[in-house]
């Protein structure tokens, strides 16, 4: 396919963009795409036109959401895809450190090619000899290490995980590697299955989960529940499961209005606390030590020691040109994808 970037024109409208390969800076990298993967949480919220950014303008200095008659993401769209894999195919003339031939991870969007300082490429490259599949999750795995770390997760502890999409399965895998026993909470039996095989001790259905929970529990309830499905249901019941004065993680990118949370019930009675958890930003506790690069690096780390498998969460690999159908496939919620990733010609 020739140089090319996906961009959205409006809500379901994909199209690709021409790309010009200008001349390099001489502090610059050209890289070629191998893999990029496709979010099914922020990407879907951009391409049905429901994320916020794309109806108000986020004001930096007040942190707030404002109505405005040019949003903070109009259209066309140009910045879908984070979770991108490549290799270095040029190197500008003040480049001496960096080859032809390396592999890099980074969040560059869903197109053939990108142009890089020699910075970024330093701070993002694989581990020599890495399957370069797993720079996929650097950013998604970023994301699931911050939900885990905003849980103060104990040797001992039982998590509840509910949702079991790609970030929720990456957050049974390191709530697991942490020292914590997992429960895993789904509708899909097929992922409820892919949890026990990658660290969770149970894996149940929704209904009456805080219930079960309890029961598995002492009738203490979990020590900290994280919900990572972005479903106000999901949420609800993480809250009922949870201990007394024990900690509910909201890492779910909830859309719009949140509705079905009770919160004279057991959130109040039991004094939940409720936390969000956002990659914009880690902990304050713990942002003298963590940073967004540590988490991505340590993300890519994890994998290739072995002690995280999620290369086993892709479920489907389909050709860059087939993005359109991809995207319409996930917005449809076809049964059985997982993480999807777009490939770009090249042997990897």
């Amino acid at each position: 396919m020739s140089p090319s970037a996906l961009l959205l024109n409006a809500p379901k409208t994909l199209a690709f963009e021409p790309l010009d390969l200008a001349p390099l800076a001489a502090d610059e990298v050209r890289i070629r795409t191998l893999f990029s993967g496709v979010s099914a949480g922020t990407e879907l919220s951009q391409y049905r036109g429901v994320n916020p950014f794309m109806h108000r303008r986020f004001d930096e200095t007040q942190r707030l959401f404002l109505p405005a008659e040019a949003p903070s993401w109009p259209y066309p769209v140009r910045n879908l895809g984070y979770e991108e894999v490549g290799e270095i195919i040029e190197v500008g003339a003040e480049v001496g450190d960096l080859k032809v031939g390396q592999r890099l991870f980074g969040a560059w969007g869903h197109r053939t090619h990108h142009v890089a300082t020699a910075d970024y490429a330093r701070e993002r490259l694989l581990p020599e000899g890495a399957d370069p599949r797993i720079g996929v999750f650097s950013h998604i795995g970023a994301v699931a290490l911050n939900g885990v770390h905003d849980a103060q997760i104990r040797i001992g502890d039982t998590v509840a995980v509910f949702g079991l999409g790609v970030p929720g399965q990456i957050v049974v895998q390191a709530a697991h590697r942490s020292g914590a026993r997992v429960i895993a909470v789904d509708p899909d039996p097929h992922r409820r299955a892919i949890a026990l095989a990658h660290g969770a001790a149970e894996a149940i259905a929704p209904e009456n989960a805080a219930e079960t929970i309890k029961a598995a529990n002492s009738g203490r309830g979990a020590d900290a529940c994280i919900e990572v499905s972005g479903a106000p249901a999901a949420l609800a019941e993480a809250i009922r499961a949870v201990a007394y004065s024990a900690r509910v993680v909201a890492m779910g990118f909830f859309q719009g209005e949140v509705m079905g949370l009770r919160l004279g019930e057991e959130f109040h009675h039991n004094r939940i606390q409720l936390i969000c958890s956002q990659i914009s930003g880690v902990a304050p506790e713990a942002s003298y030590r963590w940073s967004k690069p540590r988490l991505w690096r340590t993300a890519i780390t994890l994998q290739h020691e072995g002690r995280l498998n999620l290369t086993d969460l892709i479920t489907h690999v389909a050709p860059f040109e087939d993005a359109i159908d991809l995207f319409a496939r996930l917005d449809a919620g076809e049964p059985g994808l997982l993480q999807t990733v777009l490939t770009f010609g090249a042997e990897a």
